[in-house]
């Protein structure tokens, strides 16, 4: 299985590619979009687009993990966010790409055992899980990291789900077959 991660934004958007392989998680590849950030939002998402659709194509994944919307203090910063995020997942549905997404603190534990680890910290951390020679940039290793999370948390919730399926519901008397009602 390869799993895209994708950090969203309209200055740098982070990206990381890592695949499954057996019990292993390899690592396929990360990089930055960069975006100018005097152009207006219209052309940034454009150019987010562009580049973004050339990833997926390059690394052809089954899903794209990424990061839910983080609301900050500023109002306008988290709209600029969710217009990328919107780039994002149009990108990756137009691509028959299955989408999982994430909170940050999620991403953290599954990452770094703690919901509370900084950028620096997931990226030492996605560095040793990887075996990376060094630590990538911290917009790609919290895409890289978007990518584990996923990787870590697909089979346990494939798991779950099969589990549910196995075990019968038990319904009230009064949605059984057969059942009449008194009334």
């Amino acid at each position: 299985m390869i799993v895209l991660g994708i950090d969203p934004g309209t200055r740098r958007l982070g990206w990381g590619v890592v695949a499954r392989e057996g019990s292993r998680l390899r690592h396929r590849g990360h990089g930055v979009i960069r975006l100018d950030p005097s152009a207006p939002l219209a052309e940034r998402l454009t150019v987010l687009e562009e580049e973004l659709t050339g990833v997926i194509r390059r690394f052809e994944p089954a899903t794209g993990s990424v990061e839910t919307l983080f609301f900050h203090k500023d109002a306008q910063a988290a709209a600029k966010l969710g217009h990328a995020r919107g780039v994002v997942l149009l990108c990756l549905a137009r691509s028959g790409v299955g989408v999982a997404e994430y909170a940050p603190a999620r991403v953290k534990r599954a990452v770094g055992g703690s919901g509370l680890s900084d950028k620096r910290q997931v990226g030492a951390i996605v560095r040793a899980v990887l075996r990376l020679d060094d630590v990538p940039p911290l917009d790609a290793s919290d895409a890289l990291a978007l990518a584990i999370t996923h990787l870590r948390a697909a089979p346990l919730a494939l798991a779950a789900l099969t589990a549910r399926r196995r075990t019968p519901v038990a319904l009230p008397a009064r949605h059984r077959r057969g059942s009449s009602r008194a009334g």
